[in-house]
């Protein structure tokens, strides 16, 4: 058997949105979630673990639990319809069988007995680096509705033109032991995260781009730096105001605070994995941190 994350992993992950609504809330006519004070987007992680957890199901032919199927009737199954599905009459099985509950834990009744699983990987909520335009844009169905046969139904959708959002997330070694983790399940996340993002080809998702994912793995015992969402911002073109922004052109995504930090920790780390999208300009740029952070292995993912 594999043996369980070694080390305590810090996930730092970027991507944007143009024309698409990233995270809609449902009670409140599925609008993208905005801060009123703020005006910054959110995007809750239960939407990053969808996508991940999609991807894995979609792309990678992996089991995962938590996961929308419907019965024959239309409803949707249960948990404990799930476990009948999945064949799972114990902890052991539903760990070895199903990768989410690996990364994100979860709660299940198993022979009548509650099992509550804490998954070693978190994420806060993402937030935009900047502040959101909401749109409201209106349409019309080509066919017709049952009570309108003569034209068809009017469309409505909430829609942000820009956003670029950050997600800052924690692997905990010390939970990876109850839900067995392995290191093979933190780079399937990391792909899965920067893929799933990528391949959400959906009316309210599509539009989606990931630009930057950074995993920074340390070797020192319970040890993060914390905050590395804090630690990031952005410069835009002069003139433009954070609501004009379409585009990632328009921007510089301001890394240096992060690179200060990294570099007072450096002796705690033990690596930094990245993966860069070409048309995001960074100030460092990723090809000065082997310089900035001289003696801590770096390198770019392979998926």
């Amino acid at each position: 058997m594999a043996e369980t994350l070694t080390h305590r992993h810090e996930i730092l992950f970027i991507y944007d949105v143009k024309d698409a609504n990233p995270n809609g809330d449902p009670i409140d006519e599925n609008k993208p979630r905005i801060d009123e004070e703020t005006g910054v987007n959110i995007v809750t992680d239960v939407r990053l673990k969808r996508t991940i957890r999609d991807y894995l199901f979609d792309h990678k032919n992996m089991e995962v639990f938590v996961r929308e199927v419907k019965k024959e009737d239309g409803n949707l199954k249960t948990k404990e319809d799930r476990l009948d599905d999945l064949n799972i009459s114990s902890a052991d099985d539903l760990i070895n069988t199903c990768i989410d509950i690996r990364l994100f834990g979860a709660t299940a009744a198993i022979k009548n007995k509650t099992i509550t699983f804490t998954g070693p990987v978190q994420f806060k909520f993402g937030r935009s680096l900047h502040r959101v335009k909401l749109d409201y844009v209106k349409g019309t169905t080509v066919m017709p509705s049952k009570e309108a046969r003569k034209q068809g139904t009017f469309t409505e959708v909430y829609t942000l033109p820009y956003s670029l959002i950050v997600f800052h997330g924690i692997a905990n070694e010390n939970a990876a032991r109850h839900t067995r983790m392995t290191d093979s399940d933190l780079d399937l996340l990391m792909e899965a995260i920067w893929n799933g993002t990528k391949n959400l080809i959906s009316r309210s998702k599509f539009g989606q781009m990931p630009r930057l994912l950074l995993d920074i793995e340390y070797q020192e015992p319970n040890f993060h730096i914390g905050d590395l969402d804090k630690m990031v911002s952005i410069k835009k073109e002069d003139g433009i105001e954070d609501e004009a922004l379409r585009d990632i052109s328009q921007l510089t995504l301001n890394i240096l605070p992060l690179v200060e930090t990294l570099q007072r920790e450096k002796g705690k780390i033990a690596r930094i994995r990245y993966a860069v999208d070409e048309r995001l300009q960074m100030a460092p740029s990723i090809s000065q941190l082997p310089e900035l952070l001289d003696g801590v292995s770096i390198s770019s993912f392979s998926f």
